[in-house]
């Protein structure tokens, strides 16, 4: 008994050892969204296919997501070149009328608009793993559900969104049998570098735009880093493969970005990473008021596009797009309709223009769009109305940074149809509200900018002058300390004119101090914590807008941040 058994696991062996391989068995087909149905049973699966030319038994492998695992799979050989539905136990009578069907305890809610899902051997190796977005399917129609997506080349299993579209079978799918769209898609471009993120101030991890070949993701050698910073060390991360992390012998420092060159790095079909293939990474912080501004928004757009909202970083710190929100107004005025603008790490650097919209693909067939990698898809973003309405914009800690009451006047006049023509601000320090800071885009930029400069772009003529808010914190209770907040200025000639706006942190005015006032060489205005109507304020931050002009054109703008506080009785 015990010799048989022994001959048994010999014979079994090299078997066992073929299963192991990465890409022998690939996720090739994915039922997300099976309403509305179509011609297909309304149950989620996903489809195998065997790559290899040896028979895989696939007892104890899993399917996985973010949130966890499925059961293992029943032991089930899987014939070379052959496929097999997997499925939770409910869905197999539907679905085994189609092909051969397994089921699994505990199947992963498939997410309709993408997650990333892993295929486990029952060892837990990684076999194959597909991060599959809603935009893959490349049609408007199919993308609302009951269509598939479908792997093209299944021997080219590493290449992302150029290796699947939407089935074209007219029941929906092609469950247990060869896709529709199985053709020939040879992988002949090499991976490469996306962007960075840190994840303490040593840690920095490198995204790639398809999985990497694990050996050379892991070789420290593809890797260096500017700054006086050196790398320690380098991991593939499992059990998408397209990301890596690196280890630097010491922290990095605030308010600096860093440049991280890979070299070397290779995909899973040998295929060789650019040579110019570079990402910026540094130590993020959360923006406040005048850092993060809206600067560009498309909300008349033209049939079959989307709205698209555009922000710029106005300061030099580096911010963090999955710790800031988009937002509008409902029609009571509340915050509404909040989305994070990336679920993932991504850096913003100075000076970047970065842009939420629903479709990316779609946004670049509408205007040129010369940084691809700066789009953010949002699924169901806040919507805009076509005449007026409100953009906001959040940080991490939920506070309004900016907001723009927009409204359809705002266009330049004598634009006919402002369908698909986008607001631009003029100046990024200029005041969100002030309609004179906007401008509908240049026909010449084909009425849109996204992510780049605006068209309308301009900083004015700038003097030499000093605007100063004294003290930093006031509080106008009348005690004799404190009570009022100084605004002083000094000029190095006379001649100035002079507007003082002051808005409330969500970035309404709330007191118009002074207007058109004439300037000596130096002095000041005070505030006294009151609004237009002479009502008292609540506690908070408060910000100064300064305007200071000629008759010669020159002009400047200054911001100061005070903080309105009362004394407890």
């Amino acid at each position: 008994m015990k010799s048989a058994r022994l001959t048994f696991l010999i014979l079994l062996a090299p078997f066992l050892a073929h299963a192991q391989n990465r890409y022998d068995v690939v996720i090739d087909e994915i039922m997300a969204d099976p309403t509305p149905q179509i011609g297909l049973p309304n149950n989620e699966w996903v489809e195998l296919r065997n790559t290899s030319s040896t028979s895989i038994n696939l007892q104890g492998w899993r399917i996985a997501d973010a949130t966890g695992q499925s059961g293992p799979m029943p032991s089930f050989t899987l014939q070379p070149d052959s496929f097999v539905i997997v499925c939770t136990g409910s869905a197999v009578a539907a679905l085994s009328a189609f092909g051969t069907t397994i089921s699994v305890t505990s199947f992963p809610s498939l997410n309709n608009d993408g997650e990333l899902l892993s295929l486990k051997a029952a060892n837990g190796m990684i076999i194959h793993s597909v991060e599959y977005a809603l935009s893959w399917h490349q049609n408007e129609v199919k993308k609302d559900g009951g269509w598939t997506l479908e792997m093209i080349d299944t021997q080219n299993p590493c290449t992302g969104s150029n290796n699947w579209t939407s089935s074209i079978n007219t029941v929906g799918g092609t469950p247990g049998k060869k896709n529709s769209v199985d053709a020939i898609n040879n992988d002949i471009i090499g991976p490469r570098l996306k962007n960075a993120y840190t994840t303490d101030n040593t840690t920095i991890v490198l995204v790639f735009n398809e999985p990497v070949d694990s050996l050379s993701g892991a070789t420290l050698s593809n890797y260096s880093i500017d700054g006086g910073l050196a790398l320690m060390s380098a991991v593939t991360l499992i059990p998408g493969f397209n990301k890596v992390e690196l280890k630097t012998n010491n922290p990095l420092t605030t308010n600096t970005v860093y440049t991280i060159t890979a070299t070397g790095v290779t995909d899973c079909k040998n295929n060789v990473i650019g040579s110019v293939n570079k990402a910026r990474v540094g130590l993020p912080v959360d923006p406040v008021t005048g850092e993060w501004v809206i600067n560009e928004i498309l909300f008349n757009p033209r049939s079959g596009a989307y709205d698209f909202v555009e922000f710029y970083n106005n300061s030099n710190k580096i911010f963090d797009a999955s710790k800031l929100y988009i937002a509008n107004r409902n029609s009571s005025g509340t915050v509404s309709s909040i989305k994070v603008l990336s679920s993932e790490p991504y850096y913003i650097f100075p000076g970047d223009h970065i842009v939420e919209t629903e479709d990316a693909d779609n946004l670049g067939l509408q205007y040129l769009v010369q940084n691809p990698d700066n789009v953010l898809i949002i699924s169901s973003p806040p919507s805009f109305s076509d005449d007026e309405g409100t953009a906001i914009a959040l940080n991490f800690q939920g506070e309004v940074i900016d907001e723009v009451n927009y409204k359809d006047d705002w266009h330049f006049k004598l634009i006919d149809n402002d369908e698909g023509v986008s607001l631009e601000r003029i100046d990024p320090a200029g005041p969100s509200q002030d309609p004179s800071n906007w401008h509908s885009a240049a026909s010449t930029a084909g009425y849109g900018t996204p992510t780049y400069k605006n068209s309308q772009y301009k900083l004015l003529n700038s003097i030499n002058a000093t605007v100063e808010v004294i003290p930093k914190v006031f509080s106008p209770d009348n005690d004799g300390r404190d009570d009022i907040a100084s605004i002083q200025y000094k000029v190095t000639e006379p001649g100035y004119v002079v507007n003082i706006t002051i808005f409330d942190g969500a970035g309404r005015p709330i007191r118009n101090l002074v207007r058109n006032g004439t300037m000596g060489l130096s002095g000041y205005w005070n505030w006294d914590g009151l609004n237009d109507t002479g009502n008292k304020l609540p506690v908070g931050s408060y910000i100064i807008y300064t305007e200071i002009f000629n008759l010669q054109g020159k002009k400047e703008k200054f911001k100061n941040v005070v903080v309105l506080a009362r004394k407890l009785n």
